[in-house]
């Protein structure tokens, strides 16, 4: 049985960090959506093609998982129902989904994100304070349910199921 690893945590937490921890120790395919945007857009946040490109990296995930590869995802996600669709995506396959969650204090991030946008800018896009205020309100912190793999649940209201969701969140998933 392979594993995907979920990175989930904020900007600046560390998760590409990790991520990079655990394909050495796994063996595992690295997937990070950061690292494609600019050079395949020229933009970290090109018009919605974020959605597209996870959804293609997903669906790579997923094939891979199939030939016996471990695989990282590291996209960060937020959302409690994210986690629990790609969670629903990789059990369907039989494979094992790993919630590696990173958490950050906003002091560290703050400073991280300054060392990034100070030290590498081609490779990352500008993040001000107040989004990062922002984001953490957006943010769902997993409980210790969802790290150690608990029952998913269903998909949320007017959902069909987890597959018709996920379809929706990454259109290029199918």
């Amino acid at each position: 049985m392979t594993t995907l690893f979920l990175t989930v945590g904020l900007p600046g937490a560390g998760k590409t960090t990790r991520a990079r921890q655990l394909a050495k120790e796994h063996s595992a395919l690295r997937l990070t959506p950061d690292e494609w945007m600019i050079p395949l857009f020229g933009e970290p946040e090109a018009n919605g093609k974020r959605d597209v490109l996870e959804g293609r990296l997903l669906w790579l995930a997923l094939e891979t998982l199939r030939l016996g590869t471990n695989v990282i995802l590291d996209f960060g996600c937020w959302s409690r129902d994210e986690r629990s669709a790609i969670r629903w995506l990789v059990e369907s396959e039989g494979e094992t989904c790993r919630l590696v969650y990173v958490p950050v204090d906003f002091e560290t991030q703050r400073a991280r994100i300054a060392h990034r946008q100070s030290t590498t800018p081609e490779q990352t896009f500008p993040m001000s304070e107040a989004d990062l205020v922002r984001w953490r309100t957006l943010f769902e912190e997993p409980d210790g349910a969802e790290l150690e793999g608990h029952e998913i649940g269903g998909a949320p209201p007017g959902w069909q199921g987890w597959l018709a969701w996920a379809a929706d969140r990454w259109p290029t998933l199918a």
